[in-house]
Formats: structure tokens, C-alpha cells, sequence
């Protein structure tokens, strides 16, 4: 959808430039992914540093002294702290947090003045299911939300704001599904499930643009009270990408394509966009239905 709204805005006539940007900002999402895991392993290496530096004040406390080292040692921490395949990846992608380590910082600051954390030191008690579960809570309360993670990720990266949200969703689920004994890849899957899958984002793409003119009759007399050149742009560019599904994607079912493009018109076009799209979109199915025109293949698919 960026990728074609981009296209469309520039005026520009450079498809394969538009390609690379997409494959481009796909495998940007992947460096997002990976820089918040490296994160989780910076803010560990802080809270031990701080440690062994209360340890050495001239008239440390005897907290201080021997300090709880229940975050520190934490075992999904350390599990990615000792990750050779994400220090490899870092270093390969050239992804390191030392000129923003004020960032880390704060963020370290924050986990030791939630109560969150308060709490999970003063527990005595310690097994992996609820170490687990208050990392999980305290990246979803804490560490996601923050302002300044924010800031940091809107200035880095000109896509990762919008993958934030994707990333952190994916981000979490790795945690829930860690078990003890997990091997040493699991905090990496690959980007794509298979090669169809990542020719899937090109050809939807390409196909939406070239189709351009075919797509747009198909859409008109679907829209009553309004003239096609009325329509919000975004709202265009969606119904034009779930047309292309309908008509040139037939393994996928109809109803997958139509709720996906109204979770997207919910998340960034205007309130009363996925309502309109709706109405559109089931005009169109049932059109193609009388006629034929849907090409799907497979059970379920309608």
C-alpha cells in the first residue's frame, strides 16, 4: 500500500525503483526486529555495569554490596545476550546501539522505576514461566510504549514507525512460545515463510499498477454518491489492491483478501473508510460471482 501510494504521489514511471524500495522496507522491518532484540540485550548489560559500579562505591550500602541479580541473570536475557547468530546478524547488518546508548539508558531507567520491576526483584521466588511472563509484561507495559523508543524509531528509519507494531506483535509471541530447552535459532525465523511469499509482495505490487485502468472501471457505477476521482486517495489505492487480489490471486479466498483491507482502511485511512471499501468490495464479489469472473482455485476460497 505505501509502496503504490508512493508510486502514485511521485508521479513517478520507475516501477523497478518502486520495487527495490519495497523489497527495501521489508527487509528494513527484519533490522527493526532485530535492533529491539539486540535492546533487551543492551538494557541487560547496563543493569549489570550499574551493578559492579554500586559494588565498588567507598561506602556501598550492603544492598550494594550484593545486589539482586534476578533481572540481571534473567534467563530469556542471558539466552539472548549469549546469541552468536544475533551478534553475527547484528554485526553483518551493522546494527549497534553505541551512539544511542543514551537511549538504552533510558529505557533502563524506566524498568527500574516501574513497579513492574519493584515487584519482580522483591520476589524472592524464581522459575523460567514467570520470569518469562514478567519480561513479556514488561516489554508490553514498559519498554514498548516508551516515548522515547518512539522517538528514537521514527528517526531512524523512515518505515519503521509503521512496523513497529507488527514487529512488537511478533516480538512478544517469540517470548510466549520460549521454552528452556529452545535451540539456539529460535529468536530467528526468516522473513518470508517461503520464496512465494516474498514474490507475492512484488507481484501484488506490480500487478496493482499495470492493472491500473482495468482496476478503475471496475470500480466505477460501484460508488452512487461519489465520482471516482472523489474518492480519498488511500481508500482508491485499497480497493484497487483487493480488486487485483480478487481477480489475478486465486489461491487466495475472498474473505481473507476483504478483511485484510479493511483492518488496513481501519488502521490508516479515515474512520468511515472501511465501511465504504465494504460496501464496494461485496458489490463487486457478487458481481464476479454472477459472471464468473472469479478465477479461484482450491476449497474455501469463496
Amino acid at each position: 500500500m505505501q509502496s503504490i501510494y508512493a508510486f502514485v504521489q511521485s508521479k513517478n514511471t520507475d516501477l523497478d525503483k518502486e520495487e527495490k524500495f519495497l523489497s527495501a522496507s521489508m527487509e528494513n522491518m527484519y533490522n527493526l526486529y532485530l535492533n529491539l532484540l539486540s535492546l533487551l540485550v543492551e538494557v541487560q548489560k547496563v543493569a549489570e555495569q550499574q551493578q559492579r559500579l554500586s559494588q565498588k562505591k567507598y561506602l556501598a550500602t550492603k544492598e550494594e554490596k550484593n545486589p539482586v541479580r534476578k533481572f540481571v541473570d534473567h534467563p530469556v536475557l542471558q539466552k539472548l545476550t549469549n546469541d552468536n547468530i544475533l551478534a553475527e546478524k547484528l554485526a553483518n547488518r551493522k546494527l549497534s546501539w553505541e551512539l544511542d546508548e543514551e537511549y538504552v539508558k533510558i529505557i533502563y531507567r524506566a524498568i527500574v522505576e516501574s513497579e513492574l520491576y519493584k515487584e519482580y526483584i522483591a520476589d524472592g521466588n524464581s522459575d523460567f514461566k514467570e520470569d518469562k511472563k514478567f519480561l513479556i509484561r514488561l516489554y508490553q507495559k514498559v519498554i514498548a510504549p516508551n516515548d522515547k523508543l518512539y522517538e528514537y524509531i521514527e528517526d531512524k528509519k523512515l518505515t519503521w514507525i509503521d512496523d513497529l507494531p507488527l514487529v512488537n506483535t511478533l516480538l512478544v509471541k517469540m517470548m510466549k512460545k520460549l521454552k528452556p530447552d529452545s535451540p539456539e535459532d529460535y529468536f530467528h525465523p526468516s522473513l518470508f515463510k517461503d520464496e512465494d511469499d516474498k514474490v507475492f509482495a512484488s507481484e501484488l505490487f506490480k500487478k496493482t499498477v499495470l492493472n491500473d485502468e482495468k482496476i478503475l472501471q471496475a470500480i466505477e457505477g460501484k460508488t452512487p454518491n461519489w465520482d471516482t476521482d472523489r474518492i480519498a486517495e488511500l481508500d482508491a489505492i485499497l480497493l484497487k489492491m483487493a480488486i487485483c487480489e480478487f481477480l489475478k490471486f486465486p489461491s487466495i479466498p475472498v474473505k481473507v483478501t476483504i478483511n485484510e483491507y479493511l483492518e488496513i482502511a481501519k488502521e490508516y485511512s479515515t474512520p468511515k473508510s472501511s465501511i465504504f471499501i465494504n460496501g464496494i468490495l461485496d458489490k463487486l464479489v457478487k458481481e464476479y460471482q454472477a459472471n464468473n469472473s472469479l478465477n479461484k482455485s482450491g476449497r474455501g476460497l469463496m
